[in-house]
């Protein structure tokens, strides 16, 4: 029988590059917006998994929708340069 320790290079191999760069870190930044909005509506919608939806559920569901467009809507500017405070949504 092997140990796992004895194959722990194997398995996990050690380098200096296990750590990400700063473009990575930038890249996942950059993206942040969106995953805050998108968990935000991630809660909304599991709330409704063990009851009916109420008004005020439906309004927060769509709240939290529209923040994910906006999040998206604004990542998508910034990749291409072109965002313009004031814009429309």
């Amino acid at each position: 029988m092997k140990h796992i320790a004895a194959l722990r290079d194997v398995v996990t191999p050690w380098s200096d590059g296990l750590e990400p760069s700063d473009a990575e870190l930038d890249a996942i930044e950059a993206e942040m917006d969106v995953v805050l909005a998108e968990v935000e509506l991630l809660d909304a919608l599991i709330v409704l998994l063990d009851r009916p939806a109420s008004e005020f559920d439906g309004r927060r569901i769509r709240r939290a929708h529209n923040r994910v467009l906006a999040a998206r809507r604004d990542a998508a500017n910034r990749a291409t340069g072109t965002q313009v405070s004031g814009d429309a949504a």
